[in-house]
């Protein structure tokens, strides 16, 4: 039997988040100063006060050194925090500063645009830079539309 085969339903997916890890994947140009985009608009986690879940688009731009972030295991990242309760600002940064010890980028910026709740609009804009970097640093600026 493969992989496939041995599937449980409805469980599978779990168990692959439970056991992802960020990977790396070589910069096809690393000498080059481009910015890389991603939009991630189905992030939840969890409040620490209430348990409730809140949900927010995650935006991340960076501008990569020797290697990107491979996407699948960005992805299955991005979906354990739907069981971790933390705050807006918690998630955001803890974000960022997984992605900066992964990566090494010239330049990282995480932008955690999180739905109204209670009434109060929350967007949470982490950065970092590297010693010296002088290149892209484009405006926020959201490209896929809201869910």
């Amino acid at each position: 039997m493969t992989n496939i085969e041995n599937r449980v339903p409805g469980r599978y997916g779990i168990e692959e988040i439970e056991a992802n890890q960020l990977e790396i994947w070589p910069n096809a140009r690393p000498k080059r100063d481009y910015v890389v985009h991603l939009e991630i608009p189905e992030f939840t986690c969890l409040c620490p006060r209430s348990g409730f879940p809140d949900f927010a688009t995650i935006t991340i731009d960076y501008v990569p050194a020797e290697q990107v972030v491979e996407l699948k295991s960005l992805k299955l990242y991005i979906n354990s925090y739907r069981n971790r309760q933390m705050s807006h600002e918690m998630a955001t940064n803890t974000i960022l500063d997984d992605l900066l010890t992964l990566l090494s980028p010239r330049w990282m910026r995480v932008v955690a645009d999180f739905t109204v709740r209670g009434n109060i609009k929350t967007i949470i804009f982490a950065e970092h830079a590297a010693p010296e970097y002088q290149g892209p640093r484009p405006e926020y600026k959201r490209y896929v539309a809201s869910i």
